[in-house]
């Protein structure tokens, strides 16, 4: 099986991280959502490359097969957001999504961020499971950190206090 290597993401990768995202929102789960309707893939460095923020890719054979972001916001506050890994590079055989939350979370801890706060969607049962096994815990709307940026498809929010 060929490396996978992981890194900061690159305005070079614009393309190849927008239709990764995609195809798996649209193709893999028909969450109607179009490029248009997320700004922040145009603008990666703005969003979340700035202040206490981070995006990163998985990379195997010049293919993105994984993607994670982080936006710094509030008083040492994060949001993960954008956690997409192709099919082909799912489980934990992989360590694809083990692996870009690791890096996300080292990143988190090293710029004074004391809270990961995520929002997702039911259908995502997948995904749900990984961030519970992570330590993520569920929580109410109204437990939200001021600031937060949410996004209007999501229902389901996760928390991770980082100790």
């Amino acid at each position: 099986m060929a490396e996978i290597n992981y890194r900061p993401y690159a305005k070079a990768d614009e393309d190849a991280v927008i239709a990764h995202i995609l195809s798996i929102q649209q193709g893999e789960f028909a969450v109607p959502v179009t490029a248009e309707d997320q700004p922040d893939l145009r603008a990666v460095a703005e969003v979340y490359q700035s202040g206490t923020g981070g995006f990163w890719v998985a990379e195997r054979e010049g293919r993105i097969v994984g993607t994670i972001g982080l936006i710094g916001f509030g008083s040492g506050e994060g949001a993960l957001r954008k956690m997409f890994v192709a099919a082909d590079a799912r489980g934990p055989e992989h360590g694809v999504a083990a692996r870009l939350l690791d890096l996300l979370l080292a990143h988190a801890r090293s710029v004074g961020i004391g809270g990961i706060t995520l929002g997702t969607v039911a259908k995502l049962h997948a995904a749900i499971r990984f961030y519970e096994k992570n330590g993520f815990v569920l929580i109410a709307t109204d437990a939200l950190p001021e600031g937060f940026p949410r996004m209007a498809v999501d229902t389901h929010f996760y928390r991770l206090e980082l100790g």
